[in-house]
C-alpha cells in the first residue's frame, strides 16, 4: 500500500513538471492565436533561411510572422505569405528584406518603413524586396578571388 501511495506522489509530481514545461514553451515562444492581423504578400529570388514561422520585425521588434512559403511557378520567386499585427502601420513604399541576425544566427524578415502617407492594405504586395544574402557564396567570392 506505502509504494502505490510513493507512485500516485511521484506520478502527480511528473504530471505538475509536464504541465510548467508545456507553460514555460508556450510563453517563450509567444505561441497565442492572434486574430487581429492582415496579411502582405513579398516576392523574393532566395527565401534561403527563412521558413513559416519565421518572424518578422521593425526596428528589431517582432510585429508578425511568415505564414505561408511557396515557389511562384511562373517567376521561379519564392512567394511569402507575412501576417502583421493590425495594431502596425506599414507605408506602402516600405522594403521587405531578409536579414541575419549575425554570423551564425537565423534569419528573419525585416521591414524597413518608408515615408508615404497611405499604408498598405489586407492583401498587397510588396515590390521592393531584398533577398538574403549567402554567407557560403561570398566567402567562396572572397577567396577564389571572383570580382562579380
Amino acid at each position: 500500500m506505502k509504494e502505490k501511495a510513493i507512485e500516485i506522489v511521484v506520478g502527480t509530481v511528473v504530471f505538475f513538471a509536464a504541465l510548467i514545461f508545456l507553460f514555460f514553451v508556450l510563453n517563450v515562444t509567444n505561441f497565442k492565436e492572434d486574430s487581429s492581423s492582415y496579411n502582405l504578400t513579398a516576392s523574393f529570388r532566395s527565401a534561403e533561411g527563412i521558413s513559416v514561422g519565421t518572424d518578422v520585425r521593425m526596428a528589431g521588434v517582432k510585429i508578425g510572422a511568415v505564414t505561408n512559403l511557396t515557389l511562384n511557378k511562373d517567376s521561379y520567386k519564392a512567394d511569402a505569405m507575412i501576417a502583421i499585427s493590425e495594431e502596425i502601420n506599414i507605408p506602402d513604399d516600405s522594403s521587405v528584406l531578409i536579414s541575419s541576425e549575425g554570423l551564425l544566427g537565423g534569419s528573419f524578415v525585416e521591414i524597413v518603413p518608408g515615408g508615404s502617407m497611405t499604408n498598405y492594405e489586407t492583401g498587397e504586395e510588396v515590390t521592393d524586396t531584398q533577398s538574403s544574402i549567402s554567407l557560403v557564396s561570398l566567402l567562396l567570392r572572397m577567396f577564389s578571388g571572383s570580382k562579380e
